[in-house]
């Protein structure tokens, strides 16, 4: 098999990909209380989009906080207890007439993206970062792009990727084990061969 990736031809190689088969899986999810009409709509969207996929209610935990600054430690917190394969951070931080909205959202997707990395578990980025309340209500609407539903879809892939590379390396660890072995047997050997010798 060929790609053509960024004007290089690359042929053969292991292509890993996530699915939407989310049976097994666990999900945390943070969803901020303020501006709740919105992120009520996306909490609802991405527990639909998990059972649909799959998951049993009893395996979805949802946190609520009370605003979008606070969703990037629960995340953290939650992923850290190793209970679930993927966390879901869901809130809307709309533009006002001040700066609060440039200093929220950075730091928002600064710490959710930080959370991720410090833990190694998937913490899905699912806060709406709007100009107008209008965006931020047609975002959530389910009859249209929610970005609930579009945040577990997210969720499971990732899980099921990471769930991937992770058998990948136990493969690979369990390779090391066994060639590690290999060697002391072989030592081992070679070791009573010089003594019968000698």
């Amino acid at each position: 098999m060929t790609f053509r990736l960024y004007d290089c031809v690359v042929t053969d190689m292991k292509l890993h990909k996530g699915s939407q088969d989310a049976m097994g899986l666990r999900f945390g999810i943070v969803v901020a209380r303020f501006n709740k009409f919105v992120t009520s709509k996306l909490l609802s969207s991405c527990v639909d989009g998990l059972t649909k996929q799959g998951v049993k209610p009893d395996d979805i935990e949802a946190v609520r906080v009370p605003g979008a600054f606070e969703i990037p430690l629960v995340a953290r917190t939650m992923a850290r207890t190793k209970r679930f394969d993927a966390v879901i951070c869901l809130g809307a931080v709309i533009r006002g007439d001040t700066p609060h909205f440039d200093y929220i959202s950075a730091e928002v997707s600064r710490g959710i993206g930080q959370a991720a990395l410090d833990v190694n578990v998937p913490i899905i980025f699912g806060v709406l970062t709007t100009h107008t309340m209008a965006q931020a209500v047609e975002r959530s609407d389910p009859a249209k792009f929610n970005r609930g539903g579009e945040a577990a879809k997210s969720a499971i892939e990732m899980a099921t990727v990471m769930r991937l590379l992770r058998v990948g390396e136990e493969a690979l660890v369990s390779v090391k084990r066994e060639r590690l072995n290999v060697k002391r047997e072989t030592s081992d050997k070679t070791r009573a061969a010089r003594k019968r010798k000698g």
